[in-house]
């Protein structure tokens, strides 16, 4: 049997009479009886009955029926897959992120993307820069956001941004009457730090040793959302990413630049040795319109 009999077969069936599945095929209807034929003859039953002029299929035609449907399930769906290759890449973008974006910048990027890309999906996953790059090396994510103290061989990168640290102050706290924090402010000041890797943390260090500070360490996270949230508390003050701040100023916590500057640097990180599809130049131009009209913070 071959694929034009069988989609004859099932054309009958579905459209009810020769002349409609003719019609739908492109054939005469000759054409399509001739194929009816030839594959009666190949299963070795008769697939229709002639009952007052209409075909009517057999038993052993309904039950064959129910087979060939849904290998034609399968094959509308290889072409829906071939649509989506063809017009978006994969139709699936994989995306791993470090926290201080993957709970603010991500979801924006992902409204951008899927506004211009409604048929297509995002998975998105958070994890540590560390493993965010270890995941992406190992082509199980198409692309990575990291901090910039991660190992950068192994995978294809670029820079994503650098953006300056802001103080994080509990509402009522003495430096929240500053518009400036410098690392002298600091000193003897309860602060939550980031983690001891951190690369924006350890030049938050030098330049309060550089000031003969001291800040007093009463908690350290991985995560700038994390050292926010402590912050409202009261907990301390601390120097978080601006990325991840959503939120927390309309709850109360109060932000101030800081000065000099701790830059947060991120790289966008992509498989090795694998050209970018489509799909994946679309979500990093949807990260960085997200990242260029993100709203100000202070």
């Amino acid at each position: 049997m071959n694929f034009r009999q069988i989609e004859a077969f099932r054309s009958v069936i579905v459209n009810g009479t020769v002349s409609r599945a003719a019609e739908l095929m492109g054939v005469t209807q000759p054409a399509v009886s001739r194929s009816i034929s030839e594959l009666e003859v190949r299963v070795g039953f008769a697939l229709f009955d002639r009952v007052k002029g209409r075909l009517v299929p057999t038993p052993e035609a309904q039950a064959f029926f129910r087979d060939v449907d849904a290998s034609f399930v399968g094959l509308d769906r290889l072409r829906a897959s071939a649509a989506r290759i063809r017009d978006f890449g994969s139709g699936n973008v994989r995306v791993a992120s470090l926290a201080a974006l993957g709970s603010t910048l991500l979801p924006r990027a992902v409204r951008i993307f899927r506004a211009k890309f409604p048929s297509s999906t995002v998975t998105l996953n958070v994890m540590s820069s560390s493993a965010v790059r270890n995941h992406v090396a190992d082509g199980e994510f198409d692309l990575g956001l990291a901090a910039d103290e991660v190992d950068l061989t192994g995978v294809d990168h670029q820079v994503f941004g650098s953006f300056p640290g802001v103080c994080a102050i509990p509402p009522g706290h003495p430096l929240a009457k500053l518009n400036v924090i410098t690392p002298g402010d600091l000193d003897g000041v309860d602060y939550i730090a980031l983690s001891p890797e951190d690369r924006a943390r350890l030049r938050l260090t030098q330049a309060c040793d550089e000031a003969g500070s001291n800040p007093r360490l009463v908690a350290e996270t991985p995560n700038s959302a994390t050292v926010c949230a402590l912050a409202l508390e009261g907990v301390g003050v601390g120097v978080v990413n601006p990325l991840s701040t959503d939120g927390f100023a309309e709850r109360g916590l109060v932000f101030r630049p800081l000065q000099p500057a701790v830059q947060f640097k991120s790289y966008l990180l992509f498989r090795p040795d694998v050209q970018k599809a489509r799909i994946v130049r679309a979500f990093v131009a949807a990260l960085l319109e997200a990242r260029n009209t993100r709203p100000a913070l202070i």
